[in-house]
């Protein structure tokens, strides 16, 4: 049984839309959720918490559908989006005194170890903590109440690279019961090569690609050619670039026929991202 199953997910707003959005997690994984900035990554997590009204779509979590019983399974997600200091004034004690109250299951152990571990400082106000302080704030908030499903936007934002590593550590060490599992959007792909068991692919609100990151490189390759080869593959291309050699583009490997005898190489995430916004603003 899936630990999070969202299918069919829809909303509409005047100029962007989330269509037909379906993700499936596991226990004991972690998904990286990427795409570009305006892509849906932010709008999908907040549907699935219910923070977003959405026009249809099922959304189950722990088996249990999410809007029926959405008090109880939110004590089983412990959530992050960044970008929201409504207490900028307010000492970080204060803040975590109101926020515990509304888990039952909150550990105050767990919460002053990671205090420890991330040096927070309980009597600096919100506003006083750099970008990764707060940024470390709110993941033991989302971390100090048992939570069994964390769902966090963008978590490594604003860190530095060492604590970036620490962070991506930690997420490997909450999943080793295989009781828990992690889905976080990134747009920095190098994370998802160090932690990400699945990356979800999302572009203009439509999931392109939802499966390992091994599958998922495996999917496309980067080819390269002379301009009059290029004329021969333009069509089977998801995008491409010319150059004063010829070309770069990406290309489905089912799509990869020898008798186009073409140089090919895997792709990196950044490259699969890069080649689909390209297509997206050819095609505007």
């Amino acid at each position: 049984m899936p630990i999070l199953s969202v299918n069919g997910l829809n909303k509409t707003y005047e100029k962007f839309k989330l269509e037909n959005v379906s993700i499936s997690l596991d226990k004991g994984y972690i998904m990286g959720f990427i795409g570009a900035n305006g892509a849906g990554k932010t709008t999908t997590l907040k549907s699935i918490l219910n923070l977003i009204e959405i026009d249809s779509g099922d959304i189950a979590v722990l088996g249990k559908n999410f809007a029926e019983n959405e008090l109880e399974l939110k004590s089983e997600i412990g959530f992050m989006f960044g970008g929201v200091d409504f207490y900028a004034n307010t000492k970080v004690k204060v803040l975590t005194n109101v926020t515990k109250r509304f888990y039952k299951n909150w550990d105050n152990e767990i919460y002053k170890s990671y205090l420890k571990r991330f040096k927070i400082d309980e009597d600096k106000k919100l506003k006083e903590l750099s970008n990764g302080m707060r940024t470390k704030y709110y993941l033991t908030l989302a971390l100090s109440h048992n939570a069994k499903l964390l769902i966090l936007d963008e978590p490594t934002s604003g860190l530095d690279p060492v604590a970036r590593d620490d962070l991506l550590e930690l997420f490997q060490e909450l999943i080793q019961d295989g009781e828990k599992s992690i889905l976080f959007s990134t747009h920095i792909t190098s994370d998802l090569e160090k932690c990400a068991d699945f990356v979800t692919y999302i572009n203009n609100g439509k999931i392109i690609e939802s499966c390992s990151h091994d599958e998922l490189i495996s999917a496309y390759k980067l080819v390269r050619g002379s301009k009059k080869q290029l004329d021969n593959v333009k069509s089977n291309l998801v995008a491409y670039r010319e150059n004063s050699f010829g070309f770069t583009g990406l290309i489905k490997t089912e799509n990869l026929m020898p008798s186009m005898d073409i140089e090919a190489a895997p792709p990196s995430l950044e490259d699969i991202m890069v080649y689909y916004a390209k297509k997206e603003n050819v095609n505007e």
